[in-house]
């Protein structure tokens, strides 16, 4: 199975560590890791462990930390089409702090607001041989051109809805299938009912919310359900959401079953969970 992932690439710098650093205190990591991340990237990588080919669309570039992005996507047989190879720019990098005791982690990076590619950049057979699209709306230009083109030839799109991003009002509709964590709000949606409420008025099929260590809510044709997450001594959090979401990918095209899908995925964020870094569960 052939899948395009849409969105962020970053440089993920992973340091686990007892406590957070507080203003002007310098602290000693208890372990580090470095990997390729961003969400449509860590579910690309998900989804290629599970024996399936994955592409990732986005900006890289030249500089010299794209060339240890690629170095690991390669490691991870991901082809990376990148739409404006002569970018001299560093890629984004993300320094992430994983909190020993919780598996918590805290996040700072500048995502792509400083590469945003249009849809000219694309290549007009961007979508051949492909079986499946997922967005995460970090470059939603190009991912509306993207779901149009799918929609019109009959591949699903799945959207990762980590949090609302200017833009998802069009891509949203062309969805089939729309994946959002608990921090997901819509304008004018204030409560998770709001949201289901504001994502059906769009017609989109399948719709689930995730929440952690909580329960799945899903809905399908109105009609709300959800599915147990199994208790675990989280050891590191960091994005196992982007994991389930490729997770999903794999099994809502090997079992078209939406419940199914999302809770093979769940099993498999969840293992996720059980190791430091984004890579460890794997081996």
């Amino acid at each position: 199975m052939n899948g395009l992932f849409v969105g962020l690439t970053t440089l993920d710098l992973i340091y686990l560590t007892s406590e957070l650093p507080k203003t002007n205190q310098k602290i000693v990591a208890l372990n580090q890791t470095i990997a390729a991340g961003g969400p449509a990237t860590n579910a690309a990588v998900t989804f290629s462990y599970l024996t399936n080919r994955a592409t990732v669309v986005g900006i890289l570039g030249k500089h010299p930390l794209s060339q240890l992005i690629l170095s690991d996507l390669d490691a991870c047989s991901i082809n990376f089409v990148d739409l404006d190879p002569q970018h001299i720019e560093s890629p984004a990098v993300s320094s992430i702090f994983v909190l020993e005791n919780t598996g918590e982690r805290s996040v700072i990076s500048v995502n792509a607001k400083q590469t945003q590619a249009t849809p000219e950049q694309l290549r007009h057979d961007i979508l051949q041989g492909i079986d499946l699209v997922l967005i995460d709306g970090h470059q939603m230009a190009v991912s509306y051109a993207i779901a149009s083109q799918a929609k019109i030839a009959g591949i699903p799109v799945v959207v990762d809805g980590g949090s609302w991003k200017t833009g998802f009002n069009q891509v949203l509709p062309l969805a089939d299938y729309v994946i959002c964590s608990a921090n997901f709000y819509p304008p004018q949606c204030r409560t998770q009912s709001d949201v289901f409420q504001y994502l059906s008025s769009l017609k989109i099929p399948f719709i689930a919310i995730t929440q952690g260590n909580q329960p799945i809510l899903y809905q399908i044709d109105g009609k709300l359900e959800q599915i147990k997450i199994n208790p675990i001594q989280a050891v590191d959090t960091l994005g196992a959401g982007d994991i389930f979401h490729g997770a999903f990918c794999h099994y809502i095209l090997e079992t078209q079953n939406f419940a199914e899908a999302l809770e093979s995925a769940s099993k498999i964020a969840t293992k996720s969970c059980l190791s430091f870094g984004t890579r460890q569960w794997m081996r």
